[in-house]
C-alpha cells in the first residue's frame, strides 16, 4: 500500500511538471478572430513558461493578432498547422530592443523593432507548421501617415522616395546575442522590414522555412549579422532585397562557421550578398547547393568596403536562372580606414543563365533601375589600386550570357573604367565594362579551371578581360561566341 501511494504522488508530480511544461493558446484564453490584440496574454504566458525552467507554449488554429512580443530562455513557440500569427498594423503595438555597445558602428540603416523579439536568451525554439504574418504594408503605411502628419518623428524620412526610414518599421523577427536557437518549418512573410533578423547569435538552425518577403521596401528574407556557428538549410526564399544577407555593425564582430545549403532563392536584389554593411570580419563561410531564379542583381555578392576582412569561403553548387549577374566580389574602401581584405574564395560547381532583361518584373516592389541604359553586365572581382583580392578559384563553371550588346549602346576601353573604390558596392557601380563574362581588375592568384562561357546571341566585347592582375590560370576554359 505504501509502495503505490509513492508511486501514485511520483505520478502526480510527473504530471504536473509536464503540464508546466506546456500551455495551449486555449489555456491562456488566446482569441484567434483577427481582430482581437492578444499582445499581454501572449508575455504572459512566455514569462511564466521562462520562469518554471522553460517549455513550450502551443498555439492552435487561429487567426492570433499580437504586437510585440519577446521570447526568454527555454521557451518554444510552437504554431500548429492552421495557426496564424498576425501582427498588428498599430505602430505603437512594438518596442525596440535595447541592443549595442563599446565598439559598435552607429547603424543608420537597421531597425531594432520587430513582432517577435530575444535578447541574450538560451535555447528558444520557433517550430510548427503554421504562418507569422507580419502584415507589413499595412504596418508600414500607418508609419507613414503619422509621420506625415506629424505624430511620429522620423530623421531620416525618405522625401525623394515617399516612405519611412528603416529604423522606424518593424522587422519580422528579431534576435539579439541568443544562443542554441532553432527555428523551423514555419511559413514566414509580409514584414515591414527585414524578415528574420539575427544580430551576434551563435549555435543557431534555421531549417525547412518558407520566407515570402516582399510586401513593402527593404524586405530582405534573412539577416545574420555577425553570427557564428549557425545553419540554414532546406529554405524556400522569396524577398524584394537580398535573399541571404550576412552583415557586420559590430567593430570586432566577427561572422564565423556559417553554412548555407539546399536554399532556393528568389530576389529582387541579390540571392546571397555579403555585405554591404562589412565592419568586421567574416570567415569559414560555406554556401552548398542552392537554386536561384528570377533575380535581379547576383547569384552570389561577396563585399568588403568597410574594412571586413574576408576569407575561406566556399561556394559549391548553383543553378541559376533568369538571373541579372553571376558572381559580384568588389574590396573597397568605403570606410577609408583600407584595412579590408578578401581572400581564399572558391567558387565551383556552378550552372548559370543570365537575363537579358529585369528579371524580377512579377516583383510589385522591386529593386531601384540602373539609372543608364547599359549592355548586360558581366560578372566581376575587383580590388582597387595597391589592394588586391587574393586566391581565388572558379571551377566547373557553366555561365550562358544573353549577349545583344551593342557598340551604340557604349563601347568602353579599360582606361575608361572608373575604380569606384568608396562607392556603394553593386555589380553596375562601374557603368559599362568592356567584358561579357568575367572583368577581373587588381587581383593577385586567380584560377579558371573548366570553365566554359557561352554567348546565346552576338556580343563586339570580350568574354573577359583583365587589368592589374597577376598569378593568373587557366585550365580547360572554353568560350564559345
Amino acid at each position: 500500500m505504501k509502495k503505490t501511494l509513492i508511486l501514485l504522488l511520483f505520478a502526480s508530480l510527473s504530471l504536473g511538471v509536464s503540464a508546466a511544461k506546456e500551455i495551449t493558446s486555449a489555456q491562456i484564453k488566446l482569441i484567434g478572430d483577427g481582430e482581437t490584440v492578444n499582445t499581454l496574454a501572449l508575455q504572459k504566458a512566455i514569462d511564466r513558461l521562462s520562469k518554471k525552467g522553460g517549455g513550450c507554449l502551443n498555439i492552435q488554429p487561429g487567426r492570433y493578432v499580437t504586437g510585440a512580443i519577446q521570447l526568454k530562455s527555454g521557451v518554444e513557440l510552437h504554431l500548429e498547422k492552421g495557426a496564424y500569427l498576425l501582427g498588428s498594423t498599430n505602430p505603437d503595438d512594438y518596442y525596440q530592443l535595447q541592443v549595442g555597445g563599446e565598439g559598435d558602428v552607429v547603424r543608420k540603416d537597421n531597425s531594432k523593432y520587430g513582432l517577435i523579439l530575444a535578447q541574450n536568451a538560451k535555447g528558444v525554439k520557433l517550430t510548427g507548421e503554421g504562418t507569422i504574418d507580419g502584415r507589413g504594408q499595412a504596418l508600414a503605411l500607418n508609419i507613414d501617415s503619422l509621420v506625415k502628419c506629424g505624430v511620429k518623428k522620423d530623421d531620416n524620412y525618405s522625401v525623394r522616395l515617399h516612405r519611412p526610414s528603416e529604423v522606424m518599421r518593424p522587422k519580422l523577427l528579431f534576435f539579439s546575442e541568443c544562443s542554441d536557437v532553432q527555428i523551423s518549418d514555419l511559413n514566414m512573410r509580409n514584414s515591414a522590414c527585414w524578415g528574420l533578423s539575427f544580430d551576434q547569435c551563435s549555435y543557431m538552425d534555421l531549417v525547412n522555412l518558407k520566407v515570402e518577403n516582399r510586401a513593402y521596401w527593404n524586405n530582405d528574407g534573412i539577416d545574420m549579422t555577425d553570427c557564428d556557428h549557425c545553419n540554414v538549410i532546406n529554405c524556400d526564399i522569396n524577398a524584394a532585397d537580398d535573399g541571404i544577407c550576412l552583415k557586420s555593425y559590430h567593430l570586432h564582430g566577427v561572422s564565423d562557421k556559417i553554412l548555407i545549403k539546399n536554399c532556393r532563392i528568389a530576389s529582387s536584389a541579390s540571392a546571397v550578398k555579403f555585405g554591404t554593411a562589412t565592419w568586421g570580419a567574416f570567415r569559414n563561410i560555406e554556401i552548398r547547393d542552392i537554386t536561384v531564379y528570377d533575380t535581379f542583381r547576383s547569384c552570389i555578392a561577396i563585399e568588403s568596403v568597410d574594412g571586413a576582412k574576408i576569407e575561406n569561403i566556399l561556394v559549391d553548387g548553383i543553378k541559376a536562372t533568369n538571373t541579372g549577374n553571376a558572381f559580384f566580389v568588389k574590396l573597397g574602401n568605403r570606410a577609408g580606414d583600407g584595412n579590408g581584405y578578401i581572400r581564399n574564395v572558391t567558387i565551383r560547381n556552378v550552372d548559370v543563365e543570365l537575363a537579358f532583361g529585369r528579371p524580377d518584373l512579377n516583383y510589385d516592389i522591386r529593386g531601384p533601375e540602373v539609372g543608364f541604359f547599359h549592355n548586360p553586365f558581366p560578372s566581376s572581382i575587383t580590388g582597387y589600386p595597391g589592394h588586391n583580392v587574393e586566391n581565388v578559384t572558379l571551377e566547373n563553371v557553366r555561365l550562358s550570357a544573353p549577349g545583344r550588346a551593342s557598340k551604340g549602346m557604349a563601347c568602353v576601353k579599360v582606361t575608361e573604367v572608373p575604380e569606384n573604390e568608396k562607392s556603394y558596392p553593386e555589380f553596375t557601380m562601374f557603368g559599362e565594362l568592356p567584358a561579357w563574362a568575367f572583368f577581373i581588375r587588381h587581383v593577385d592568384g586567380l584560377t579558371l579551371r573548366n570553365v566554359h562561357l557561352q554567348l546565346r546571341d552576338q556580343d563586339f566585347r570580350k568574354a573577359i578581360v583583365r587589368d592589374d592582375v597577376s598569378n593568373y590560370k587557366e585550365e580547360n576554359l572554353t568560350i564559345k561566341q
